[in-house]
């Protein structure tokens, strides 16, 4: 074998392709690298965001509920009264239906107080009944109870999961169509490079 026919002899160097490194994508732009960012940051936001936000919104409503059930018990008291009238009892009317009828009781200051309260349709004038006053005398609903403020927590804390997550769609949703247009916009500004020489290509 000759010299010229040996793979160690000299000769011409081939081209040397240098291969993207691992991972690249040598068609990706940096639209494409700017969403990628941002989805990875949403949903980081989404992970760490998302429960924090919702425990501390439902802590916070359940703290307020708390403080209105403190205030609302120290303010009312039960007092037994008596219906001055009788509820209505026509056709039609269900038993355990309340209406609101006027009745009367005796104020801590020995007054005679009367109101409006709500009662089962099945109850008797001079019958007597429990409400709930205030201090004025003025009939009040029954105070909230611990149940009702940590209602209140689960509810509020659900709520601002569904918000920040609908949020984080919505932003990603927005971020998404504007970097489309913007591919778009570049596709039509290269195209219109690009057209004329394959135009002219395929013309010959």
């Amino acid at each position: 074998m000759s010299a010229q026919d040996s793979p160690h002899a000299s000769g011409p160097h081939r081209p040397h392709h240098e291969h993207p490194r691992k991972g690249a994508n040598p068609l990706r732009r940096t639209n494409d690298r700017v969403e990628a960012w941002c989805s990875g940051f949403l949903l980081l936001v989404l992970v760490l965001g998302l429960p924090m936000a919702s425990v501390g919104a439902g802590l916070a409503a359940y703290e307020s509920g708390m403080r209105a059930v403190q205030t609302q018990s120290a303010e009312r008291h039960q007092v037994t009264a008596r219906l001055i009238s009788a509820p209505d009892t026509a056709p039609g009317i269900a038993a355990d239906e309340k209406q609101k009828v006027q009745v009367r009781w005796t104020g801590n200051d020995g007054r005679q107080l009367t109101g409006t309260t709500r009662v089962p349709s099945d109850k008797a004038e001079g019958s007597t009944v429990r409400i709930w006053v205030d201090r004025d005398g003025t009939v009040q609903e029954p105070p909230m109870s611990a149940g009702n403020a940590k209602a209140a927590g689960w509810v509020m804390g659900a709520m601002t999961a569904v918000g920040v997550y609908a949020g984080l769609v919505a932003v990603r949703k927005g971020m998404h169509v504007a970097l489309n247009r913007r591919r778009y916009a570049q596709w039509d500004t290269e195209w219109d490079l690009v057209e004329p020489l394959w135009s002219a290509r395929f013309g010959k």
